[in-house]
């Protein structure tokens, strides 16, 4: 078999990955939907490996190759690929670039897509506050990465809901949260997010408790992502699924208009920057 090329060679370990699975599945005379169906996947997930825009995971490398008779090639390769992002968040990223909708809600912290570099960096340096600075600095890179899906005008179309404590909560102080809140003023401005607002007068409602992602795809079932301190969940049942959405359908109905909230995150940023000067 052949060697991934180095970076001279315009080929990375992912992109030789992608062929040689293509290579191996038609040499087999499998197609996609043919391998999909024998490692209990979808012909479309077999394309998105293919094509880079699902990694290639090593419990999916194991049934590959099973599958194809490839001994533990796939899965030595599947492990010699490191995300840019913590291990339980890998795939969650990967599904953000392919939704058409995201549906955020944050009870104690602005989603990932919306944080900006500062209020990202001292997330991150709060969690972990002695670790190196080059890691740190990786992981700023890897969430302000992520942010650039909002470059595009349409897709992924999102809607956020934050609890007013995200608003008040001066991660990185007063500076950074000013900055933060009229990030997000300026993306709900441009008309390219919609932001509701749970406040504090609410009381008890649907996600009080958790920190969830709604995806949507145009060819796939919704899915779910939870996430707690240090650890994270993909959730693809239909029912609860089903569940999610309706406990973020109360948090919307709990929550102040968008009209209403805009003028609040706005408020909230302007306190910050007062607090800031004094």
């Amino acid at each position: 078999m052949g060697k991934p090329k180095d970076r001279a060679g315009a080929q990375t370990p992912e992109e030789f990955a992608r062929e040689e699975l293509r290579r191996h599945r038609e040499a087999a005379g499998l197609t996609q939907e043919g391998l999909g169906e024998r490692i209990f996947t979808s012909g479309a997930y077999v394309g998105q490996m293919e094509c880079g825009t699902r990694r290639l995971r090593p419990e999916i490398a194991e049934l590959i190759d099973r599958e194809l008779g490839t001994g533990d090639y796939f899965t030595r390769l599947s492990k010699a690929f490191k995300s840019k992002h913590v291990e339980y968040f890998a795939e969650a990223a990967e599904l953000e670039r392919l939704a058409t909708a995201v549906y955020d809600y944050g009870s104690t912290l602005i989603p990932g897509l919306l944080q900006t570099a500062d209020y990202a960096r001292a997330v991150i340096r709060g969690g972990s506050p002695t670790a190196p600075a080059e890691h740190v600095d990786n992981l700023v890179a890897a969430r302000v990465e992520r942010t650039r899906l909002l470059g595009d005008p349409e897709t992924p179309e999102m809607w956020v809901v934050l609890h007013e404590a995200v608003l008040r909560t001066a991660v990185g102080g007063p500076v950074v949260m000013a900055a933060q809140l009229r990030h997000i003023s300026l993306c709900v401005r441009a008309h390219r997010i919609t932001v509701q607002v749970v406040p504090f007068s609410a009381g008890a409602h649907g996600v009080l408790d958790a920190s969830v992602r709604i995806m949507e795809f145009a060819d796939a079932p919704d899915v779910v992502y939870t996430e707690g301190p240090h650890a994270g969940q993909l959730l693809d049942c239909p029912a609860l699924v089903r569940r999610h959405w309706r406990s973020y359908d109360l948090a919307r109905a709990a929550a102040l208009s968008p009209e209403v909230s805009l003028t609040l995150i706005e408020s909230v940023a302007e306190e910050h920057a007062k607090c800031a000067q004094t």
